[in-house]
C-alpha cells in the first residue's frame, strides 16, 4: 500500500490513504503482475476496459462522461511512461466525483 500512495500524491497532494487502500484491495491480484499493474494509455482496448470495468461496474458511470474522464486522466499522466493502475483509477474516480463512493 505504501508503494502506491506517493505515486497518487504526485497528482493529488491531498490523496486519501483510505481510498487508495480501497482501490488496492479492489485490484487485488492484478497488482502482483507488473503488466497488469500498469495502464497502457496508448491501447484503445485497455482504455475501453477501464471505462467498462472501473467506470461502469464499480463507479456506475457510463458513456461519454466515463470516456472523457479516462481520456483526461490519460492526458494528465502522459509524462509517466509506466502509469500505475492504482493512480489511474484513483484519478478517474476523482475526475468523476466518485471518490466518496469507494
Amino acid at each position: 500500500m505504501t508503494d502506491y500512495l506517493p505515486d497518487v500524491r504526485k497528482y493529488d497532494a491531498n490523496a486519501d490513504e483510505a481510498i487508495v487502500a480501497k482501490i488496492v484491495k479492489h485490484l487485488g491480484i492484478a497488482l502482483r503482475n507488473r503488466d497488469s499493474s500498469l495502464v497502457s494509455a496508448s491501447d484503445k482496448s485497455e482504455l475501453d476496459r477501464v471505462v467498462q470495468s472501473w467506470c461502469g461496474k464499480k463507479l456506475g458511470v457510463t458513456g461519454d462522461a466515463a470516456e472523457k474522464a479516462v481520456a483526461s486522466v490519460a492526458e494528465a499522466m502522459k509524462a509517466d511512461r509506466a502509469k500505475s493502475r492504482v493512480t489511474f483509477y484513483y484519478l478517474v474516480a476523482k475526475e468523476l466525483g466518485k471518490l466518496g463512493d469507494l
